[in-house]
């Protein structure tokens, strides 16, 4: 179910409206059979479980903002029958499954609840989905045996926790990702501000040695998902995730080393090309992404800026 009647036109036609490895294959072997996209929400009305994937969003002021996700929760409890159980997937701020929780049981309703935060990787969720390890949670044990026994449908390889525990598991997952690429750059700008190629030292330190096995590559990490989260963990903490600041720095301060570094060969008068605008490689994914950054900050300086990408259509 879903309120953007394109991509519901385009998924009942078999098609994916974005990119995700073999998942149009298999879309097309069950659309129309026991697969249907729709936007009347009346198909509540039997539903013995409910997937919600709507997130948290962080508002113009960075702070996370559960007005949005409220008000379509209220819909769908008013819509669920009894003793269906509503999963909620995207990741969600701190306590809001304890919030939808109090707010089901104060509405008398007999719905159950669990959080499941999704794990895959955009591009890979039809492989990562049934061979990663599923994280599931509860606060009742009814609840949590029925989505034990619907995930378990893809992939029986479970990890049960408390959901307060499972929604930090997933910020914390996120989180990571986001400092480990703010180590890489910010090795990067000090390689790079000496004169020195980052990636010469990159590959020495990286080469058969098993000790610097998760030192990613320098580059913009951005998306919809690492900076929104660490954010949200900051907000958590009330203002101490210190790390995560710095992180905040470092990455989203990278287009502006670029630029610095291009001003030295004389922007003015000069024409730049921009080959990649989603967030990732192979990706036709552009929220959030870090090259939109780049081009306003070289449309400031720059004669013109042209941008590419095989995947995004963009007519900005």
């Amino acid at each position: 179910m879903d309120i953007d009647q394109r991509k519901i036109d385009i998924v009942n036609d078999g098609r994916m409206p974005f990119m995700e490895k073999s998942a149009e294959e298999s879309l097309r072997s069950v659309i129309g059979k026991s697969l249907m996209a729709t936007a009347d929400n009346s198909c509540l009305q039997n539903a013995d479980a409910a997937i919600a994937v709507l997130g948290t969003p962080v508002d113009e002021h960075l702070n996370p903002t559960v007005t949005h996700l409220y008000r379509h929760i209220d819909c769908t409890l008013d819509l669920l029958p009894d003793g269906a159980l509503m999963v909620l997937r995207s990741t969600v701020y701190p306590g809001v499954t304890r919030m939808v929780y109090d707010r089901i049981r104060s509405r008398g309703r007999r719905i159950h609840l669990a959080f499941c935060p999704e794990r895959i990787a955009e591009g890979k969720a039809m492989e990562e989905i049934q061979t990663l390890p599923q994280i599931i949670s509860a606060f009742e044990p009814e609840a949590l045996r029925l989505v034990r026994e619907l995930f378990a449908i893809i992939n029986d390889d479970l990890i049960e926790l408390d959901p307060l525990e499972a929604e930090l598991a997933k910020l914390f997952t996120n989180s990571w990702r986001y400092l480990n690429f703010a180590i890489s750059n910010q090795f990067y700008l000090i390689a790079e501000s000496c004169g020195l190629d980052f990636y010469r030292i990159y590959d020495a330190v990286t080469r058969r040695y098993p000790r610097m096995k998760n030192f990613a590559s320098a580059g913009f990490a951005a998306g919809p998902c690492l900076l929104k989260d660490t954010l949200q963990l900051s907000a958590f903490s009330s203002n101490n995730f210190f790390m995560g600041h710095a992180a905040m720095l470092v990455n989203e301060g990278l287009p502006n080393f670029v630029v610095s570094h291009l001003r030295k060969c004389g922007l003015q008068g000069k024409t730049v090309a921009i080959l990649g605008m989603a967030f990732k490689g192979d990706s036709d994914d552009s929220r959030e992404s870090l090259s939109y950054k780049l081009r306003k900050l070289l449309a400031l300086e720059a004669k013109e800026v042209l941008c590419t990408d095989p995947y995004v259509e963009d007519k900005a």
